[in-house]
């Protein structure tokens, strides 16, 4: 099939370095504007601009998907499909009538659960065990379009949004291309989702990181792996900042322990108790400082026995 392909990041990249190994034509990839990263404001590009550049495929950067100019090109290309992956923005209804097949999107969650921004964090962040991929045929309302395939996916006890994120962009690719090939007339089975259960995945934002060690340790450790990448879930120690990037609940008896007291400190990490159980923490990273083993920030930032976490200054 002759593709246009709509993504921003690693997860959308994944999907069409696989693309571009198959027998489908890439005609042109459509992404962001370049912006200014880092410290020191370096111009990046995104991971599809440098696949696009990689493979000398034509690359789109349109600031509105509104202008006549970026209709008329997109019509040029007379594309069988547009594919989009967490492109991060809306494609309107003038889009969505240019290919020739249809606009086809793949979503990282079962829908109708979790339509929007960050389904796979949400996923982590309210406990569950299961999500999964879904390939929809794009409407104007967000993520509302027909199921056309999904496949199911076990989240790991242990696993971080960051971690699923990873191994989900490679379930998808490998979806998408099996319904491309599967239908190369563009004949797909449509299903209408169901929207008396739609759920939402709204934004993640700041204000969501600050670890409550008066909540249940399981609850704490979904924030903690539910916020992974950005924002992180995070404590206070001596008034300082402190993101949990690991940690694991544990069997132990914390007793009648105040939340947030620090129980005991080991080889294994550092035994804080939550409401209702001990969360031990492994890995860290305190204000301003890189990433580190739990066991090393112990060391230098001479943390104590009895201490107390989640108090700022």
């Amino acid at each position: 099939m002759r593709i246009v392909f709509f993504g921003s990041d690693d997860f959308a990249g994944t999907h069409l370095e696989r693309l571009l190994t198959s027998g489908h034509e890439i005609l042109a990839c459509v992404t962001g504007p370049d912006k200014p990263q880092g410290r020191g404001m370096k111009i990046s590009v995104s991971p599809i601009k440098q696949i696009a550049l990689d493979h000398q495929i034509s690359c789109l950067q349109p600031l509105s998907l509104k202008d006549k100019d970026i209709i008329d090109v997109l019509t040029s290309y007379k594309a069988d499909i547009f594919v989009v992956v967490a492109y991060g923005r809306l494609l309107t209804r003038e889009i969505l009538d240019i290919p020739q097949m249809l606009c086809m999107n793949v979503h990282g969650s079962l829908l109708p659960k979790y339509r929007g921004a960050a389904p796979v964090n949400w996923a982590i962040l309210n406990g569950e065990k299961e999500t999964g991929v879904t390939i929809q045929k794009m409407a104007l309302a967000l993520d509302a379009g027909d199921i056309i395939a999904q496949e199911k996916m076990l989240i790991d006890s242990d696993e971080n949004a960051a971690q699923l994120r990873k191994r989900m962009a490679q379930v998808g690719a490998k979806l998408l291309l099996k319904v491309l090939d599967e239908s190369p007339s563009g004949q797909f089975l449509l299903k209408p989702q169901d929207e008396t259960v739609v759920t939402y995945a709204s934004k993640l934002t700041k204000e969501m990181s600050r670890i409550d060690w008066k909540n249940k340790a399981q609850s704490i450790l979904d924030q903690v792996r539910g916020l992974q990448p950005w924002p992180g879930a995070y404590t206070f120690y001596n008034g300082k900042m402190l993101k949990i990037i690991q940690a694991q609940i544990t069997t132990e008896d914390v007793g009648k322990s105040s939340p947030g007291r620090v129980i005991k400190i080991g080889r294994d990490g550092v035994l804080v108790a939550c409401l209702d159980k001990g969360l031990l923490i492994k890995e860290v990273q305190p204000q301003a400082g890189k990433v580190m083993l739990v066991q090393s920030f112990v060391a230098g930032y001479k943390i104590a026995l009895n201490s107390f976490l989640g108090e700022s200054l």
